[in-house]
């Protein structure tokens, strides 16, 4: 379970703070999720956060 960030990503880094497991960071052409880390926000939300602020949907489930 993990989502993924697309290339349509304008690294805006609205999502980043908003990952309770910070595994958002900077990557070298647009922000990327840690795989391993990432939970989809369960334990901690309802709903993934990074999907709730993203402005250009660009965050999809993998």
């Amino acid at each position: 379970m993990a989502l993924k960030i697309t290339d349509e990503c304008i690294s805006c880094a609205a999502c980043e703070p908003e990952c309770p497991t910070e595994s958002i960071f900077e990557g070298e052409e647009y922000f990327e999720i840690d795989a391993e880390t990432c939970v989809e926000c369960e334990g901690h939300f309802d709903e993934p956060q990074c999907i709730e602020v993203c402005p250009v949907d660009c965050i999809e489930k993998v």
